[in-house]
């Protein structure tokens, strides 16, 4: 009776070691990517010339966010930040719309970012990768300035 018992134990430990030792998957939303400005909700001439946002992960349990946005007049704006994954806050630079944010991924296509500014709330993105991992959507939801909720969908193409 022991012997069985051992041999399922053993090979239960081994199952469990096997899985453990599995590196975690690659986040598909890892490099860089460009907004589709043409989509924006806005008139065309206000429109930024380019938006690009740059995901990384320096290391397991961190998230790297870069964001640089260059506007109709053709200047350039930059904000960076590393989170850790377990949505503790973490200072935003060169924060035209944050200097504070707080990242968590429940799966490893899927990133919520939260941001604030100067002790303001500021929105949720939730950034989710599709179509083979080419294209990426950017759920944005924040409240406007008459105090209603604002949902928006950005569209976003894999740079190389």
């Amino acid at each position: 009776m022991k012997t069985p018992l051992s041999i399922l134990l053993a090979l239960s430990l081994a199952f469990v070691s096997a899985a453990r030792s599995e590196p975690p998957k690659r986040s598909a939303l890892i490099g860089r990517w460009a907004v589709d400005v043409s989509r924006l909700p806005m008139p065309p001439e206000a429109r930024p010339q380019r938006v690009t946002i740059a995901f990384d992960q320096p290391e397991p349990g961190r998230w790297s966010t870069t964001v640089e946005v260059i506007d109709a007049a053709g200047a350039t704006h930059r904000a960076e930040g590393v989170q850790p994954l377990d949505g503790t806050p973490a200072p935003v630079t060169g924060g035209f719309e944050s200097d504070i944010a707080s990242a968590t991924m429940p799966t490893p296509d899927v990133l919520i970012l939260t941001l604030g500014h100067d002790g303001v709330p500021g929105s949720t993105r939730i950034y989710t990768v599709v179509r083979g991992g080419e294209s990426m959507i950017e759920t944005s939801s924040y409240f406007g300035d008459d105090g209603r909720p604002i949902v928006r969908t950005h569209y976003f193409r894999r740079l190389p």
